[in-house]
């Protein structure tokens, strides 16, 4: 059983002799998550003032789609704690569960399980993750600001329903690929009630778009340097601020951009803190030291 959080596989399962509490976060490729550096710095200071937790940590899992029925039913059997789930399996994962909790079946995604007897919990604290980092970085707040979101992906899907649910004044959501576009609205049209919900292409920004609105891109358009930037922040009416749910690299061609503007923008790195935070609350049921969680976060990143 290694010490470190080396990249494991279904057939380290097999012989599989930790005796702690295990958490584990599942995803393929999962190489490049700095998940495990989080939470074991968050538990590492939580031993220190409850020692029930020096017998924790975290690991990480690469798992194909295929595999996931068969993983979720040996860290069950294993008794892992919880496990948190990435890229491809949020979605996946949502028949795959013996209970969901409200706000997730609305997103229809699912990052965070909850062992139970019964079987897997799902929970999704992305949502909570990006509206905190909203208010952390920008010292904005979703409720009440009209938003303007970029994608209809998962990402896109969570963001939408958090801030639906946190009543912000309207949402605007553009993406490329018109047939996504109209799908995703329609499926959120119950949820907004009576919030102005609309949806525009990238390269036909509405003469009657809200000014000084949250910009939030949960496209993947800047993972890496030659991508081309989700909209043009020039063609929109001057925004509040901008907010990329990409933390690695930390300076998107969009931030850039919005920094060139002198428009306040972040990165995601905020959101990934919270979202982790709040799911080792659900798993340990206590206080989770934020700070501990940030400083693992940043040492983590490549400089």
């Amino acid at each position: 059983m290694p010490d470190s959080p080396s990249v494991l596989t279904l057939d380290d399962l097999d012989s599989w002799s930790f005796t702690g509490t295990a958490l584990a976060v599942l995803g393929q490729p999962i190489k490049h998550s700095i998940s495990p550096a989080l939470h074991n710095a968050a538990l590492a200071a939580m031993s220190r003032r409850d020692p029930q937790f020096e017998a924790w940590k975290y690991f990480r899992f690469e798992v194909p789609p295929a595999e996931l029925g068969r993983a979720l039913g040996l860290l069950h059997a294993k008794q892992f704690r919880g496990i948190n789930l990435t890229v491809p399996h949020k979605i996946l994962a949502v028949d795959q569960l013996a209970a969901i909790d409200s706000a997730a079946r609305e997103i229809g995604a699912v990052n965070t399980l909850l062992w139970t007897e019964q079987g897997w919990h799902g929970h999704n604290t992305d949502g909570y993750g990006l509206a905190m980092g909203v208010r952390e970085d920008l010292k904005k707040e979703i409720t009440g600001s009209d938003v303007i979101l970029l994608g209809s992906g998962g990402a896109a899907r969570g963001a939408a329903v958090e801030c639906l649910r946190l009543r912000c004044r309207s949402l605007a959501i553009s993406n490329r690929t018109k047939e996504n576009l109209q799908s995703l609205l329609a499926s959120l049209t119950r949820i907004a009630g009576a919030i102005p919900l609309r949806g525009f292409a990238p390269d036909a920004v509405p003469a009657d778009l809200a000014a000084n609105a949250i910009v939030i891109n949960a496209t993947s358009a800047g993972l890496r340097e030659d991508d081309a930037c989700p909209i043009d922040l020039r063609t929109l009416p001057r925004p509040a601020a901008v907010y990329d749910m990409i933390y690695n690299p930390p300076k998107t061609r969009l931030l850039r951009d919005a920094a060139r503007l002198g428009l306040p923008n972040a990165n995601g790195l905020s959101m990934l803190v919270h979202q982790g935070a709040r799911a080792l609350e659900i798993w340990s049921g206590v206080d989770v030291p934020v700070d501990a969680m940030r400083g693992a976060a940043e040492a983590a990143l490549p400089r």
